[in-house]
């Protein structure tokens, strides 16, 4: 790996007993030591959830995630640990950096592999440095003890690049500090003010929307909604969920990345964060949103219908979740990727974050300068898309209207 741009300071040697280790496996850390470490809000960092995913094959040599990730020891204690991946390409990450892998190619720079720490196909905000609850010096030399064991795998497999997504605000902070880009983008997530009931989350839109809203949590004749664990489905439904998360793949093109082996495990082994809004007429399933629930947060990940009930989007992918999160207390509600439709219902725009070391000093620099201009488009984007959603203004300022 030619190594024109300096690596950022890091490296186990100084930190005590900490040891750097690869794994690629998570099944090879025991886990509760991993739990251990992660965030009691954030489902898609737990041992459960990645072993389900490498275990069922959704990640591995069939999707091009192949796992590597960092963890740190302290004597034998395990007390840091990052989710990393090899790839050969940019697929499933939602921090999209195709532009930067054409401009290398353009360039005559090997662009592939790279190494990602990230949730394979999961854009949702989360620690990627897992330090549980270390703070201060000791959180400081966690990372970079992590930070070593990601750039030695980033030498020995001549990796062009390391990309943090999806991480925290601190995170991308103490990344950009010791040389890695600093990267914002943004999402559509909803945060709960302490609403008494959907009517008061509602009472907070203008009267247009609130009429829209309550028109599109209409049901139609003979459709219920059930709330089910994964555990609590049938056999039946099960199949349903599955098949209308493939046919949703099917009709935007895209891959269909979980394998039907994760949907197994997804119903027994994590059963306690799924959450499925499954729509059924006359007993037979018509539509479905996939969620995952821990702590207090709530994701909406996966959606599926026949193609007769997609007005059911709306109901339970964004109404019905936001009124789970109200009636429960939860905080936070994050609908996934992309989507400027949900800024009517209620999801307003919310800063991501990640963070990004280039190994070509040209081709970083070139990273950095669009990354530094992209970051004040986003916040001039953020601050239009919030002036237009469904909130009260003040009279005669609301463009719906007029006309």
């Amino acid at each position: 790996m030619s190594s024109s741009t300096s690596p950022p300071p890091a490296g186990p040697s100084s930190q005590g007993r900490l040891t750097v280790e690869l794994v690629d496996q998570i099944d090879r850390v025991p886990a509760a030591d991993w739990d251990a470490l992660t965030s009691p809000d954030d489902p898609f960092t737990t041992h459960a959830f990645l072993s389900c995913m490498e275990e069922s094959g959704s990640v591995g040599r069939r999707s091009g995630w192949m796992p590597q990730h960092v963890v740190v020891r302290d004597g034998d204690a395990l007390v840091a640990a990052m989710p990393l991946y090899v790839k050969g390409h940019s697929y499933g990450e939602y921090i999209f950096d195709w532009g930067w892998a054409d401009a290398a190619q353009r360039a005559g720079i090997r662009y592939y592999p790279k190494l990602v720490s990230a949730v394979p196909f999961t854009p949702a905000t989360g620690p990627r440095l897992l330090v549980g609850a270390a703070t201060g010096e000791r959180r400081d030399a966690l990372r970079r003890a992590l930070l070593s064991g990601a750039l030695h795998l980033a030498k020995a497999v001549e990796a062009s690049s390391l990309h943090v997504l999806f991480c925290t605000r601190d995170e991308r902070d103490a990344l950009q500090q010791v040389g890695l880009i600093g990267r914002t983008t943004h999402q559509f997530h909803w945060h709960n003010q302490g609403y008494a009931d959907f009517d008061a989350w509602l009472s907070t839109f203008r009267s247009r929307r609130r009429k829209e809203t309550r028109r599109e949590r209409r049901l139609p004749p003979g459709v219920v909604v059930h709330d089910l664990r994964g555990d609590e489905l049938s056999a039946t439904q099960r199949a349903h969920v599955r098949a209308f998360y493939e046919d949703t793949c099917f009709k935007r093109g895209g891959e269909t990345y979980l394998t039907p082996a994760f949907f197994s495990l997804c119903w027994t082994r994590l059963s306690s964060m799924t959450r499925v809004l499954l729509a059924e007429e006359a007993g037979e399933p018509v539509a479905m949103a996939l969620l995952f629930q821990r702590g207090q947060h709530l994701y909406g990940r996966y959606w599926g219908c026949r193609p007769d009930h997609e007005a059911l989007h709306f109901e339970l992918c964004y109404h019905r979740p936001i009124e789970l999160c109200i009636q429960a207390g939860w905080t936070r509600f994050e609908a996934g990727a992309q989507g400027h439709h949900k800024l009517k219902r209620g999801l307003l725009p919310a800063e991501t974050w990640s963070a990004h070391w280039l190994d070509h000093a040209g081709l970083h620099r070139a990273v950095e300068d669009a990354c530094h201009r992209e970051a004040a488009a986003v916040q001039h984007q953020i601050q239009v898309l919030a002036a237009h959603g469904p909130g009260h203004r003040e009279e005669g300022s609301d463009p719906e209207a007029t006309g």
